[in-house]
């Protein structure tokens, strides 16, 4: 975990979303959380929540938001960010043990520790906590990074550092396993990749029903330039729209850049 605590420590977090390709998956994953939340004010766990980007658009919304994540200086922000003081609590925790009791929430988010964990023991219990948290009724969605997705991601950017970058994507693809030996600037840390079918298993595994695989970025991760798509309200009309008819499509599931998991506890 040391290797993630440094990536993460570099503030790498709090911006990511707003440009690039993550401006794409910002807004796909706020699209697709509306249609598949309970309505407000709905009690939302925001499980790894990072600086609280998500978060801050739930409240925006009227959701009742408690917010954990492991980083320190993500909690460090989300304490100081005003636009986040109305959250019900914030955390210094691990997904896999929750500080919340049984059966209290009505949904449960997890966008992003499904990929740090590349341990199959340690994905179980982050799910099994997520399920013991739950409502009957309540709402898990859970992102996980394709495999074959990184491989895209690669194409996109370019092979100038071929030499380096290959085994670690054929490496992901083959094992799932993402590996930064060197710990290379512009390279991804420690993390485990899916293939989307593996998530419907796992979710299926922890006993939630229902579930439904959604690609966020989806064919959008091979577009050169996603912010000028998303600037133009015609460009960015049809983009979307593009993205939402596809988003189910199991034949392309593999070539997004994130993949969001969405599961009923029974």
């Amino acid at each position: 975990m040391d290797e993630i605590r440094d990536y993460y420590a570099r503030d790498r977090e709090h911006d990511r979303l707003s440009h690039d390709l993550g401006a794409v998956e910002f807004v796909r994953t706020l699209d697709v959380l509306e249609r598949v939340l309970p309505p407000a004010p709905a009690k939302v766990l925001d499980i790894g929540g990072g600086t609280g980007v998500y978060a801050r658009e739930l409240l925006k919304t009227g959701y009742s938001v408690h917010l954990l994540d492991a980083m320190p200086n993500h909690i460090e922000r989300v304490q100081a960010d005003p636009l986040l003081a109305a959250l019900e609590s914030v955390t210094l925790g691990d997904a896999r043990t929750l500080p919340y009791a049984d059966a209290t929430t009505d949904a449960a988010l997890l966008l992003g520790p499904l990929y740090h964990l590349t341990a199959d023991a340690d994905r179980a219990k982050v799910l099994a906590e997520a399920w013991r948290v739950l409502k009957p009724g309540g709402v898990l969605a859970a992102a996980i990074i394709p495999r074959a997705g990184a491989i895209a991601g690669d194409f996109k950017h370019g092979l100038d550092e071929e030499e380096y970058s290959r085994p670690i994507r054929e490496r992901v693809y083959l094992t799932g396993e993402y590996l930064n030996p060197e710990n290379r600037p512009g390279f991804f840390t420690t993390a485990y990749f899916h293939h989307p079918g593996e998530l419907e298993t796992e979710l299926e595994a922890a006993g939630f029903s229902g579930v439904k695989l959604y690609a966020l970025e989806g064919l959008a991760n091979l577009l050169a330039d996603p912010i000028l798509e998303l600037s133009d309200p015609v460009r960015r009309d049809g983009l979307l729209t593009a993205l939402r008819l596809t988003e189910n499509d199991p034949a392309l599931l593999g070539v997004s850049a994130h993949v969001l998991g969405v599961g009923i506890k029974s």
